[in-house]
């Protein structure tokens, strides 16, 4: 199995668990002489199978990514990176948000509001940002469908 498939079952199971998270709560409980629309102890069961399925998928993954290389660094440096460029960018995007809101002055006497960080500045390292999250993606989705998952 290619890394990449695994990556797609995982997000599959996840998807599935939080389902049957909702279905066993719609049916744990019912009123006296009812029935509930679907068997709480499959839908345990299924959830138990899925649960370990995605520990499986989860370990092998971390495996992989930890023993393969892409540009030098392993799998998981390269995710670490993307994550953490990501969370930066994310703060420097807010940081431009509230930077450039034009507060309007009705009169010269009113309070003037004003930016304390360049906006410009903080734009460009936001793009290149933008552009090393870009190219370290794509070098990871590449990798993920030519890696075999680590059994």
């Amino acid at each position: 199995m290619k890394l990449a498939e695994a990556l797609q079952e995982r997000a599959d199971l996840n998807r599935k668990i939080e389902q049957l998270d909702s279905r066993l709560c719609n049916n744990c409980l019912v009123q006296e002489g009812e029935k509930p629309l679907e068997n709480p102890e499959e839908l345990l069961q299924e959830l138990e199978y899925s649960v370990g399925r995605l520990e499986y998928l989860m370990e092998r993954i971390n495996i992989t990514n930890s023993k393969t290389l892409v540009d030098g660094k392993t799998m998981t440096a390269c995710i670490a990176r993307k994550d953490a460029l990501i969370l930066k960018q994310r703060v420097l995007r807010n940081i431009i948000e509230e930077a450039s809101q034009n507060t309007h002055r009705a009169t010269r006497t009113e309070i003037k509001i004003l930016s304390t960080v360049d906006v410009a500045k903080i734009q460009k390292q936001a793009d290149d940002i933008a552009k090393e999250v870009r190219l370290l993606d794509n070098a990871l989705q590449a990798s993920n469908w030519t890696v075999e998952l680590e059994e």
